[in-house]
């Protein structure tokens, strides 16, 4: 299988199949609470839903920020929602992969799988930092092969795009406000609207998948449309 079998709902794909250039990029995770509690604490009882909390209690203590985001590591992926691009940057295809099942394994198989198959430079806001580790310790995981990924894709100025990066001048000015919400308002889009990040595990645990993906894909949207700007 590739991308091209897994459609978001509705179908949404833009005239007759023609060569990919650009695969747009935007995924989003859960902590995983058996690891978590494997690692971080073997000796004590807990559910992985404790384990979890425990983390993201101690995560918080840490926090300059008050935030509980865990390394991406403890993480699996739960929505990766790919555009794919033409040469001239037109918008081929909308794609939620897995769906409507949203399984961590077939989201990671299939995202690899349309790597290899497409050829085509990956686009992301913020990537190298998350969306990519995720989606490699999740192949890793799953044994899932990266080779043409690795053997030409991580080369940090000609490899994929990650729109952060080039904004911040690779890490020189990052700040804190160098975040895809803005540049999505700076170009007049809605941005992050009744969802943000932060809710997506309490959402997973109440099962809503489609929400999630659906929070996902508006994310890789923006991606787009600012690196149509860019």
């Amino acid at each position: 299988m590739s991308l091209d079998p897994i459609i978001i709902r509705p179908n949404f794909e833009v005239g007759p199949p023609a060569k990919c250039a650009y695969l747009i990029l935007d995924t989003e995770s859960v902590p995983d609470g058996r690891l978590i509690h494997k690692i971080k604490y073997p000796d004590e009882r807990l559910s992985p839903e404790q384990a979890v909390e425990k983390a993201q209690a101690e995560a918080r203590d840490k926090s300059f920020t008050n935030s509980d985001f865990l390394p991406v590591a403890f993480q699996y992926p739960v929505a990766a929602c790919v555009i794919r691009v033409g040469h001239e940057f037109n918008l081929q295809r909308i794609t939620c992969l897995d769906a409507p099942d949203f399984r961590p394994r077939e989201i990671t198989r299939t995202f690899w799988e349309g790597v290899a198959k497409h050829k085509a430079k990956l686009v992301t806001f913020n990537g190298r930092a998350f969306d990519m580790p995720l989606l490699e310790t999740a192949a890793f995981r799953y044994g899932c092969s990266a080779r043409d990924y690795f053997q030409n894709s991580r080369n940090r100025y000609s490899g994929a795009i990650d729109l952060m990066e080039w904004f911040t001048n690779f890490g020189a000015a990052r700040q804190g406000g160098m975040k895809l919400d803005l540049f999505a308002k700076l170009l007049g889009k809605p941005g992050k609207m009744a969802v943000s990040g932060d809710q997506v595990y309490a959402m997973h645990q109440a099962g809503r998948s489609q929400e999630i993906n659906d929070y996902c894909m508006y994310d890789t949207l923006d991606t787009y449309f600012v690196f149509l700007r860019t």
